[in-house]
C-alpha cells in the first residue's frame, strides 16, 4: 500500500469507493502496524461524513469506549456482519430478478452500506490487531471485551465463539454458501472461534502474570477466560501469598461462570419418564389448579358465585430412575487442559443430580482419583497437575475396580488418545464395551469442538460402534442425560 493514491474521497465520491476505502484502510493495518496517510485521511473524511465518530478509526480506544460516548451505536454493532451478509444476499437476489448487476446497485442502500463497513472495520480492527511487546491486565481486558463485541455483531453472545463457553453460532443462517461474494456466516463461525481462542491465549502468554496477580487493583481487571485459567493452573505451585489469593479469586470466577451454563444445559437435557407409582407430594408447588377447578366444578354455587373445593389434585413431579454410576476419566496432559476444565465442573454438575454416582479419575503419565473432590470443581482443578506425557493404562487401573454393574455403568473417557500403549488399552477399553458397560471415547468438550484424535484409536472405536465423540459440549450432555434418566 505504500506509495500508492487512495482515491480522494469527496460529496460527489460514489459510495462503493468509500466502502473500499474502509476495507483497504482495515486490511492495511492489520498486515503493517505503520500507517498509510493517504488511507488514514480518505478513511476520516468518510466517516465524519457520514456522521460517525472520528475515534473509530483509532485501534487504541476499545468498542466500549466508543459507545460509552455515543450509546446510540450499541444496537448498531448487534448482529452487525449477519446484517452486512443479508444485505449483499438481498441484493444479489435482486439484480438476478432484474437481470443485471445496476439493478441491485439501484436497490441497496449505499449510504447503510459505508456505515456498516466503518463499524465492522472497527470491531476487526480492535480484535486482530493486537499490541505488541508485554501485554498488561488492562490490554487483555479490553481485547476480551472487543472480542465480545465482534462474537455480538457476528449474532453470537460474548464469549460464545472462545471456548469456557457453551458455543453457538447464532449468525448461522445468513451467507449464501454457494461460492459467491457474500460471505457464509454459517461456515465462517465455527472457522472464527478457535482464533480468537489462539489469540486470547497468545495475548496471556505475554503477560507478566505473576505481578499482575500480586497487584490487587491489577488483578481486578482480569477478565476469567479458558486461556487465563490455563496459565493460572500451570503457574498455581509457584504463586503465593496475595498472588495466589487472586488466582484463586479468578479460578473460583470462571468455574461458577461457566458451571451456571452448563447447569442449564443439564436441565434442558432430557429427562426420565413420570413415575405415576409414586404419589404426587401434597405441596403447594405441586397443586394442579386447572384440574382442581375442573374436577369441582359440580360444587359452584351460582347464588354465592363461590366453587367449593371438595378435593386438591396435585402433579406427579417424581421421575423414574436406577442408581447409575458415572466415570469419567480425563487426560490432564497440555493438549486437554480446557476439556480437563469443562469436564470437572460438568462432573461436579451430574454428581448433584439424584441417584447418580460420580466416580473422576484424572491422569497423564500417573493417574489420580478426584472423586472425594468432585462435587467441588474448584478444589478438584487445584489439585490437577497439567502437563507431562499420557498413558492411559495407569487410568484405567483405577477405573476398571470401579465397574461394578456394567448395565448401570456409563465410561467417559476425554483424550486425544496419543498413547504410550495403545494396543493393551484399546483392549481394556473394548472390555468394558463387551461387559455391558456404555463406553464413550470423547475427543473433546470444547466451545469450538476442535480437536486432534489419534486415527488408529478413532478407526478402532468407528469398528467396535463407539465412534468418538467431537464438538460442542452440549452433545455430551445429551449422551449422558439420555442414558443416566
Amino acid at each position: 500500500m505504500t506509495g500508492q493514491q487512495s482515491p480522494e474521497v469527496t460529496g460527489e465520491t460514489s459510495h462503493d469507493n468509500r466502502r473500499q476505502v474502509m476495507y483497504w484502510r482495515l486490511l492495511a493495518r492489520l498486515f503493517d502496524h505503520e500507517e498509510q496517510a493517504a488511507l488514514e485521511s480518505a478513511s476520516l473524511a468518510v466517516v465524519e461524513d457520514i456522521g460517525l465518530p472520528a475515534t473509530l478509526l483509532d485501534p487504541q480506544t476499545s468498542v466500549d469506549s466508543v459507545v460509552q460516548r455515543h450509546p446510540g451505536l450499541a444496537a448498531e454493532f448487534d448482529g452487525l456482519m449477519v446484517q452486512e451478509a443479508e444485505a449483499d444476499t438481498e441484493a444479489e437476489a435482486e439484480a438476478d430478478a432484474r437481470g443485471g448487476e445496476g439493478a441491485a446497485d439501484d436497490a441497496r442502500d449505499r449510504a447503510a452500506e459505508v456505515r456498516r463497513a466503518a463499524l465492522v472495520s472497527k470491531v476487526l480492527l480492535n480484535v486482530f490487531h493486537s499490541p505488541p511487546g508485554t501485554v498488561t491486565a488492562g490490554q487483555l481486558s479490553r481485547w476480551q471485551s472487543d472480542a465480545g463485541w465482534l462474537e455480538r455483531a457476528l449474532g453470537c453472545g460474548p464469549g460464545e465463539l472462545r471456548g469456557g463457553r457453551a458455543g453457538g453460532t447464532g449468525a448461522g443462517p445468513a451467507g449464501t454458501g454457494g461460492g459467491g461474494r457474500t460471505p457464509d456466516l454459517g461456515r465462517l463461525i465455527p472457522e472464527i472461534g478457535p482464533e480468537l481462542g489462539s489469540i486470547e491465549a497468545g495475548l496471556v502468554k505475554r503477560m507478566r502474570l505473576r505481578e499482575v496477580l500480586a497487584d490487587p487493583h491489577l488483578a481486578g481487571q482480569l477478565t476469567p477466560s479458558m486461556s487465563l485459567i490455563e496459565q493460572l493452573l500451570r503457574d498455581k505451585d509457584n504463586l503465593s501469598g496475595v498472588a495466589l489469593a487472586n488466582a484463586k479469586a479468578l479460578i473460583r470466577r470462571f468455574v461458577d461462570e461457566v458451571a451456571e451454563v452448563l447447569r442449564t444445559q443439564v436441565e434442558k437435557s432430557t429427562v426420565g419418564a413420570l413415575d405415576r407409582s409414586v404419589p404426587p407430594k401434597r405441596v403447594f408447588r405441586n397443586l394442579d389448579l386447572d384440574r382442581t377447578i375442573w374436577k369441582n366444578l359440580t360444587n359452584w354455587s351460582p347464588e354465592e358465585e363461590r366453587l367449593y373445593v371438595d378435593r386438591l389434585f396435585y402433579r406427579h413431579t417424581a421421575r423414574k430412575t436406577t442408581p447409575q454410576r458415572l466415570i469419567v476419566v480425563v487426560d490432564q496432559s497440555g493438549s486437554m487442559v480446557d476439556s480437563m476444565v469443562n469436564c470437572t465442573i460438568l462432573a461436579s454438575i451430574f454428581a448433584g443430580l439424584p441417584k447418580v454416582d460420580v466416580h473422576l479419575i484424572a491422569y497423564d503419565t500417573q493417574a489420580l482419583d478426584l472423586t472425594p473432590w468432585v462435587h467441588d470443581p474448584f478444589e478438584t482443578l487445584l489439585r490437577t497437575n497439567l502437563g507431562g506425557g499420557t498413558d492411559g493404562t495407569v487410568a484405567m487401573a483405577l477405573a476398571q475396580p470401579k465397574i461394578a454393574e456394567p448395565r448401570n455403568t456409563v465410561v467417559v473417557w476425554i483424550s486425544d488418545f496419543y498413547e504410550w500403549q495403545t494396543e493393551p488399552l484399546f483392549e481394556s477399553m473394548a472390555a468394558i464395551h463387551r461387559s455391558g458397560a456404555k463406553f464413550i471415547p470423547v475427543g473433546s468438550v470444547t466451545s469450538s469442538g476442535r480437536a486432534s484424535v489419534n486415527p488408529w484409536f478413532r478407526e478402532r472405536f468407528k469398528d467396535q460402534g463407539t465412534p468418538v465423540l467431537s464438538g460442542h459440549i452440549r452433545k455430551l450432555v445429551h449422551e449422558l442425560k439420555t442414558f443416566l434418566t
